[in-house]
């Protein structure tokens, strides 16, 4: 028996991977190169090749696999691929699960707080529906995809998962060498909500869905406690010991500098809770955000 799992080598998929392995479990890594071992599967989720015989008798997979967001600018045809390598991919899997003589009990697949769109001050929680914009359209399609797991008998889990908190790379990644300057400054109006979560509990928080036979559906990845990216800005520049700049970065500089990403990444407010993994007893490490900062960097 085995988790299988896609986007392995990525920030949270290998510290996933390695929580997994800590706890004795069998990890195979769905790869898109030759393998290494017997604990790597090759793929090619565009083409939909997935031998479903490599994967049987997995007793979960978690599906992390996609492009990053945030890492070139937005152009049509990178949307494009946006949208392939999540949309395309997640059916992928789930067409090879379909075919397993046994299928896995729990698929947990990835997300984003991105589906509830620009919801401003409003507190959000898994019952909130869908909002406005590519990225919710995204997540909704990336979502859709993988509940067909559902209808031959797999439990489905989706993580909207927030801005996470790592100091090996990500969000925080990019943003550590502007603030190490002192440039760090709040983004738009600043007042928009950034829902956050640490790396360590992102990973304690998937691995209680993959335990918990209850939980089931979308389930947010953010801490309970939501600021600001005013108070954000402030935060991690007293974590770095830096002054920061108190004059916002205009939205419009926003968009001319790094495109339609802006408007739908940086400047919508996403004040999210985590209804679900609090009510099924997930104990977060990490609720204060200066004490998370500290931890991870």
């Amino acid at each position: 028996m085995a988790v299988v799992v896609s986007g392995a080598s990525g920030l949270l998929g290998s510290a996933l991977v390695e929580a997994l392995r800590g706890q004795g479990e069998r990890v195979v890594a769905l790869v898109r190169r030759e393998p290494q071992g017997d604990d790597e599967v090759f793929w090619q989720p565009a083409e939909g090749v997935l031998d479903p015989a490599a994967i049987e008798g997995a007793e979960a997979v978690v599906h992390l696999a996609g492009a990053p967001i945030a890492d070139r600018r937005w152009s049509p045809a990178y949307k494009r691929e946006l949208v392939r390598s999540r949309v395309e991919s997640t059916r992928t899997l789930v067409n090879a699960l379909r075919e397993l003589s046994q299928p896995p009990e729990v698929l947990v697949s990835a997300s984003g707080v991105d589906f509830y769109g620009d919801t401003g001050d409003q507190v959000v929680d898994e019952n909130t529906g869908k909002g406005e914009g590519f990225l919710a359209e995204l997540c909704d399609r990336w979502e859709g995809e993988a509940r067909e797991a559902g209808s031959f008998g797999v439990r489905t889990a989706q993580l909207r998962t927030g801005l996470v908190l790592s100091g090996r790379g990500g969000a925080l990644g990019r943003m550590l060498p502007i603030f190490r300057m002192g440039l760090g400054a709040p983004l738009g109006t600043g007042k928009q909500y950034w829902s956050w979560i640490a790396e360590d509990d992102w990973v304690g928080a998937t691995l209680h869905i993959l335990k918990n036979r209850d939980l089931s559906g979308p389930v947010n990845l953010t801490s309970p406690t939501p600021v600001t990216n005013a108070e954000f800005t402030r935060s991690l520049g007293k974590a770095l010991r830096k002054g920061t700049v108190p004059m916002p970065v205009p939205a419009f500089a926003l968009s001319l500098g790094i495109g339609e990403f802006a408007k739908e990444g940086l400047l919508p407010g996403h004040k999210i809770f985590p209804r679900k993994l609090q009510d099924t007893g997930y104990g977060f490490a990490h609720t204060s955000l200066d004490e998370a900062l500290r931890a991870v960097l």
